[in-house]
């Protein structure tokens, strides 16, 4: 009988151990993790998230990925204790083998799938990445256990989640006044305000949705020579003035999630990837050009994704304060009703501009990450044919993107001027604020 027990417990040892002696290194390969990152952001796309939304999906995924990769990184630290109300996250049994690196990319998807809708998109994409990760030669037991790390990881971010008053605010419209200068709902589908109340969902790290609260905008005022009527002038002549340069550039930086096309009597809708999307598509890519590696990554998405979030949360708190209006209502009402701006305007107020907001929030970050003067193609529309653009450093990135707003006729230059300044100030309380490692 001993004979036989003993034969058991040297086959189940050979079944559980691996042939692979370097499976942990090669598991904690980044590209992993941007292969989700990609399918998490195709995911979005396919359920046209409006853009405050995309990054608030993002955020938790990337915040799940990070904890569960952690444990693995002597030296880096979790974010329990630093995120507002972020209290308790699941942990590792102490003494056994984990593969932290295959549970921070389970628990990024995990939260990423609660948090969409077309489970279906990840059938084929989960296939692909568990062969791959089985090729590597991970025991069995170590697998299992990794997997299921992950999953609680996961399942304690969405605890987090669930508190964060998104539930609270859904299905609440926004009520149009029509006084004088305020937004009304523009062409071509006259879409409702998208997330009037977005200022009542728990920021990550700021103090409030109004820390830093914008100036006031110009006064309301058409006539000739206020200053509000500069700013109406300069961007009615910005954009029938267009070099090709300029318009390239606002199609590149475009990112809206939900294009409505007319063509004769027919509407149809194209998608493309947000705002956020497009910052966390240049962090995976630069995270992959410099060769950074798995917790390096990780902690880029994650930062990265909480200063977009938060940058939102900002600027939204503005938007619904000021209610201003869009060049294209006011221009076509008082100065040329055939003129039509390059882009289509997004469905929400004007003042301050969320692309210039969270575009150098995420630069501010990103820089800290990985350097002041990181040149980097962007191919993140190539998918969408568009050619890369070439950058010096991640705050000009965050200018183009600014700038493409003017030349794409959907907003005033104030808008992108102080949309900047309030994404400079989240970025820059997100990295005085968080400490990721010693």
């Amino acid at each position: 009988m001993k004979r036989y027990v003993v034969l058991f417990v040297a086959l189940w040892f050979t079944a559980c151990k691996s042939d692979n002696l370097n499976y942990q290194e090669e598991a904690a390969n980044p590209d992993f993790l941007i292969r989700s990152e990609i399918m998490l952001t195709e995911s979005i796309i396919h359920d046209i998230f409006a853009p405050p939304v995309s990054a608030r999906i993002y955020m938790y995924a990337s915040i799940a990925g990070y904890e569960a990769a952690v444990h693995g990184n002597k030296g880096y630290k979790s974010f329990v204790g630093q995120l507002n109300g972020f209290e308790k996250v699941a942990q590792p049994n102490p003494g056994e083998e984990y593969c932290f690196p295959l549970a921070s990319v389970r628990a990024y998807l995990a939260v990423g799938k609660k948090l969409t809708f077309a489970q279906e998109l990840y059938d084929e994409f989960d296939k692909k990445l568990e062969a791959d990760y089985r090729k590597i030669g991970i025991p069995d037991d170590v697998y299992d256990r990794s997997i299921a790390f992950g999953d609680s990881v996961a399942e304690s971010i969405m605890k987090y989640a669930s508190k964060d008053n998104y539930k609270q605010t859904r299905g609440f419209r926004f009520t149009v006044t029509n006084l004088p200068g305020t937004w009304t709902p523009t062409p071509p589908a006259y879409i409702d305000a998208v997330e009037p109340y977005w200022t009542k969902i728990r920021p990550a790290v700021l103090d409030s949705s109004a820390q830093f609260r914008a100036p006031e905008p110009s006064k309301f005022d058409l006539t000739k020579g206020s200053p509000y009527y500069k700013e109406v002038i300069q961007a009615y002549e910005t954009v029938k003035n267009l070099t090709n340069e300029q318009r390239d550039i606002a199609n590149f930086w475009d990112c809206n999630p939900f294009k409505m096309n007319i063509t004769g009597h027919a509407m149809f809708a194209t998608k493309k990837m947000s705002p956020g999307g497009h910052w966390l598509g240049i962090a995976g890519q630069v995270s992959k050009q410099l060769k950074k590696n798995y917790i390096q990554t990780a902690e880029a998405f994650a930062l990265t994704s909480i200063a977009i979030f938060d940058g939102f949360i900002s600027c939204w708190d503005e938007k619904y304060r000021s209610i201003r209006i869009r060049p294209e209502t006011v221009i076509n009402a008082s100065i040329d009703k055939t003129w039509m701006p390059v882009l289509q305007t997004p469905p929400f107020p004007e003042y301050t501009s969320g692309h210039s907001t969270i575009s150098r929030s995420a630069a501010v970050v990103l820089t800290k990450l990985f350097g002041e003067n990181v040149a980097f193609n962007d191919s993140t529309e190539i998918p969408y044919g568009l050619p890369p653009r070439k950058f010096t450093s991640f705050i000009q990135a965050s200018d183009e993107a600014s700038i493409s707003r003017l030349y794409g006729g959907i907003h005033f230059w104030p808008a992108l001027d102080e949309g900047a300044k309030q994404g400079q100030k989240v970025g820059s309380w997100l990295i005085q604020t968080i400490k990721t490692h010693e």
